[in-house]
C-alpha cells in the first residue's frame, strides 16, 4: 500500500505539531541555556519541515499518482494473515503487558509472528524464548527501562 506524499506529509505535520506543543512544559535548567525540550523540538522542526515538503510534492503529483495505491500482498492470504498478527501483537501488547507482564507477552507475540511467517513450532518457540529474554535483559538490567512483570512479578529478578 502506498499512500500519497501529501497524506504523509500531513501525518508528520501533525506530529511535528504535537511534539513542538508537548516540550512547550519541559522546565529549564537553572544556569543553562539549553534546556531538555532542545532535541525533541529540534526533531520537531525536521518533521515539520519534511512534512511540509511531502505535502507540496504530494500536491503536484495529485493527477499523475492516485492518493492510495493497494500492493499485491492484499491478494496473498499468507501476507494479510502476517500483516493481522502485526497489527493484533500491537493492540494485544498494548492491552495485555501491564496484566501479563513483557516477557509472557513477547514469547506470545514473537510465537504468533514466527508462526505466520510459518516457522517450524519448534524453533517458533525457541526463539521467541530465547530472543524475550535477551530484549528483557538488555533492557530493564542494562539500561534500566522499567518493564512491566505483570503476573511474574513474584519471581521477578
Amino acid at each position: 500500500m502506498k499512500l500519497n506524499d501529501a497524506i504523509i506529509g500531513l501525518l508528520l505535520l501533525a506530529v511535528g505539531l504535537a511534539v513542538l506543543i508537548g516540550v512547550q512544559d519541559y522546565p529549564n535548567i537553572p544556569g543553562q541555556d539549553v534546556g531538555p525540550d532542545l532535541f525533541p523540538a529540534l526533531i520537531a522542526t525536521g518533521l515539520l519541515i519534511g512534512g511540509a515538503m511531502l505535502v507540496v510534492r504530494g500536491w503536484r503529483e495529485r493527477s499523475i499518482a492516485p492518493w492510495l495505491v493497494w500492493g499485491d500482498w492484499r491478494h496473498s492470504p499468507r501476507h494479510v494473515r502476517a500483516m493481522l498478527v502485526l497489527v493484533g501483537s500491537v493492540l494485544f501488547y498494548i492491552a495485555a503487558s501491564d496484566w501479563l507482564g513483557f516477557v509472557i507477552c513477547s514469547v506470545t507475540i514473537l510465537f504468533l509472528l514466527f508462526r505466520a511467517l510459518q516457522l517450524d513450532t519448534t524453533r517458533s518457540i525457541t526463539v521467541a524464548v530465547v530472543a524475550s529474554l535477551v530484549i528483557h535483559f538488555a533492557f530493564y538490567k542494562l539500561m534500566r527501562v522499567p518493564l512491566p512483570w505483570g503476573v511474574l512479578l513474584p519471581y521477578a529478578w
